[in-house]
């Protein structure tokens, strides 16, 4: 079964073709990074417009990258949500006109259901149940995989997304945007040896705001402070309670399989901390290539796949859904 898939839920204008679930034969993404770098972040009306601009193109590159014609597709798939309204809009818009003249099923998919299903194109093996750690700019979940489509949030962050935190202290101490990959360089440089606040729950839910404010408050009242330390220390902390909590939520459920999934989930410290659980708690730990942390269209058309196996088709009426939870 092929699957046209697009993606366009904040700053990327994503196109692929994925066969039967698993086989990715083209996933073309067109970025925007350069375009809101002198924001500072991403600017939701420049997305929209930018998105606009790039879909029919991008689709085009992943039809001819995958080798076949458009009347070859058997469904289209898109992100309905989460995500920016704007943005969604124009990928929704796409499909559903692609839908309509080809007479093809309508997949909508959830985004964060996407960056799940990424890991099953890279770990052809994975099946559930497993536990997923979604890290990203705008999500922290850590959910129980009970099957293809059901999910249960086991725990979520109450304030900041784990990316956004990442940002925002890049963006204070000087490093720009997007801040995630910047932070993760120069903590290779620094040492962990600033001890910042943690803050706990009792049950698996996240908080990052704390630790962000405290790095914020730190540079600013401490300015000859290393900054490749801070950035160290950043991320040892937010580390340790990801793996805090996933290690709670392994142990309650008696599952040993865990997947990272989202843009974070490419931050090679984390990486390298999650991997260390294979040995130290006899954890399978599971995580995309990198290309397929980040958003595109091939993780939603791997998604679409299990959707459209468990008979969840959209019709015509299928909007953009900015707040869509998992359910």
């Amino acid at each position: 079964m092929l699957i046209l898939g697009i993606e366009s839920s904040c700053d990327e204008t994503s196109v692929a073709v994925v066969k039967d679930g698993r086989e990715v034969l083209s996933n073309v993404i067109n970025s925007q990074i350069a375009i809101h770098e002198r924001f500072g972040g991403v600017v939701p009306e420049i997305a929209s417009r930018n998105h606009v601009e790039a879909i029919s193109t991008v689709t085009k590159k992943a039809l001819e990258k995958a080798g076949v014609k458009i009347e070859q597709i058997d469904a289209i798939a898109c992100t309905y949500g989460p995500g920016l309204v704007g943005a969604l809009l124009v990928g929704v818009s796409y499909a559903k006109a692609l839908s309509f003249a080809l007479d093809r099923p309508l997949i909508g998919t959830n985004h964060i259901q996407g960056h799940i299903a990424a890991n099953y194109i890279s770990h052809k093996e994975l099946k559930p149940p497993f536990l997923c750690l979604i890290i990203s700019g705008g999500h922290t979940h850590l959910v129980h995989i009970k099957d293809y489509n059901s999910f249960e949030v086991l725990g979520k962050t109450r304030d900041d997304a784990i990316g956004e935190a990442f940002d925002k202290v890049a963006r204070v101490i000087g490093l720009g945007y997007p801040g995630g990959p910047k932070v993760d360089k120069l903590a290779k440089e620094g040492e962990p040896n600033i001890i910042l606040p943690k803050t706990h729950f009792d049950n698996l839910d996240f908080s990052f705001s704390g630790i962000k404010t405290s790095v914020i408050n730190l540079h600013h009242k401490t300015p000859d402070v290393n900054k490749a330390d801070l950035c160290a220390s950043f991320e040892k902390t937010v580390t340790d309670i990801l793996i805090d909590n996933t290690l709670k939520a392994a142990k309650q459920l008696n599952i040993n399989t865990v997947a990272l999934a989202g843009g974070v989930s490419a931050n090679s410290y984390i990486r390298r901390r999650f991997l260390e659980l294979k040995d130290t708690n006899n954890l399978k730990v599971y995580y995309p290539e990198p290309i397929l942390c980040t958003d595109n269209a091939a993780m939603i058309g791997s998604a679409a796949y299990y959707n459209f196996l468990n008979n969840e088709i959209s019709d015509l009426e299928l909007n953009a859904i900015p707040n869509l939870k998992l359910n």
